[in-house]
């Protein structure tokens, strides 16, 4: 070995030696003042679906969502759709760089809003996180009924009834959600285990149909609305993998009382993973797993961002032959694009869509969500200082 690679490899060695006492040295430092981090894992990661405790908060669940989409109209006619999301996170195993994440905050509360309209062509959106700090908005999530909390932003259950409440850019909604089907356990088995690779799986199920009731207060005013909603329900702890870069999700309502969720996993190849998963639900409310092989989903456009520069596909083409279903579905308007780098640290598009095609032998029609994560990729840098810089951040095309 030549004298300049002995010189290589010990300053090498050298660094590596200091990043790791360097990361024993913040571990120590949290392990005093916050405690030492759980696993996370206490062999029910592959349990069935459990309802109605599931729709409750899980104390030992690294990440959990409540995760509401759907399309209404105002009585004087305004069309518009809606997305809100309510997230909690544990951190026991999370870092930034060398330094635990938990430090900060643990469980860590987030949530993100937004209202797209429809016939104007303008999107805003909310975001929040707390950690139950000095400066934050108050959190909570019970574990023993539905309801949570993020500031005024709220979530609860009152006589079969989901409620919604959020505010965005001089908007309140606020909402009364009735299923009008039996919860769909979404995974191969029934149950609502879904895998997302060989030993990694979450618990997963949809409420694919909800008639939507509600207010909206617009700059002051209030119109009373109606409408259809989503809810997906998703909770567990599972590690990320190569074949877990990103995903393209679907959520389809038809107008013959069928629904259709479907998502392609993207892996490092930029590939389609085979634990690419869906689901389709009858007019009863029957639902059947769709395997990766059971559909095809093939982008008819794509959309350049001007904030982020991230490119978007923007218009698909949506084949389950098997159920005879052919659609193509099309964003109400392009730019539906979520920058929550300062809260839960990633950038992605999420939008109303429309939905044309055939079921069959007979024309169909309906409306979608669409949600697009992987395409920008600032989330495998992230910045601390950034993160812990605010709690609320508001856009709006206004």
């Amino acid at each position: 070995m030549s004298e300049q690679n002995t010189f290589d490899f010990d300053f090498q060695k050298t660094i590596k030696n200091l990043e790791k006492q360097a990361a024993d040295f913040f571990e120590t430092v949290a392990e005093t003042f916050v405690g030492k981090a759980d696993t996370l894992r206490d062999g029910t990661e592959f349990d069935p679906v459990e309802l109605p405790r599931d729709l409750f908060a899980h104390n030992n669940a690294q990440t959990e969502w409540w995760y509401y989409t759907g399309h209404g109209e105002t009585v004087s006619g305004k069309r518009f759709g809606f997305e809100l999301v309510f997230f909690k996170r544990r951190t026991d195993l999370d870092k930034f760089s060398l330094v635990p994440l938990r430090l900060f905050g643990n469980p860590l509360y987030f949530a993100h809003f937004a209202i797209t309209e429809t016939d104007e062509k303008k999107f805003r959106y909310a975001h929040r996180k707390s950690a139950n700090g000095f400066f934050d908005y108050p959190a909570s999530a019970s574990e023993k009924h539905f309801h949570l909390r993020l500031g005024d932003w709220s979530l609860r259950e009152s006589h079969g009834a989901q409620i919604l409440r959020a505010t965005a850019a001089n908007v309140v909604f606020e909402a009364d959600l009735k299923p009008l089907k039996p919860p769909v356990l979404n995974g191969r088995g029934g149950d609502g285990v879904s895998y997302k690779d060989e030993g990694q799986a979450s618990r997963y199920f949809s409420y694919t149909r909800m008639e939507m009731e509600g207010d909206l207060i617009w700059n002051g005013e209030t119109e009373h609305f109606t409408g259809s909603a989503w809810m997906d329900r998703e909770f567990g702890t599972w590690t990320p993998t190569e074949n877990q870069k990103g995903w393209d999700w679907f959520s389809i309502q038809l107008d013959n009382d069928c629904e259709l969720m479907c998502y392609q996993l993207r892996n490092s190849a930029n590939g389609v993973s085979p634990f690419s998963s869906g689901t389709f639900v009858n007019e009863h409310g029957q639902s059947e797993y769709l395997m990766n092989e059971d559909f095809s989903i093939e982008p008819t456009g794509y959309w350049k961002s001007p904030r982020t520069n991230a490119v978007y596909p923007s218009g698909w083409r949506l084949k389950v032959p098997k159920m005879g279903l052919d659609l193509t579905v099309a964003p109400v308007i392009e730019n539906q694009e979520l920058d929550t780098r300062g809260t839960t640290m990633i950038v992605y598009w999420e939008g109303a869509c429309e939905v044309a095609g055939k079921a069959g032998e007979s024309d169909v029609a309906g409306r979608a969500y669409v949600e697009l994560v992987g395409y920008d990729r600032s989330h495998d840098q992230p910045n601390l200082a950034y993160f812990l810089m605010g709690n609320q951040f508001e856009f709006s095309e206004d």
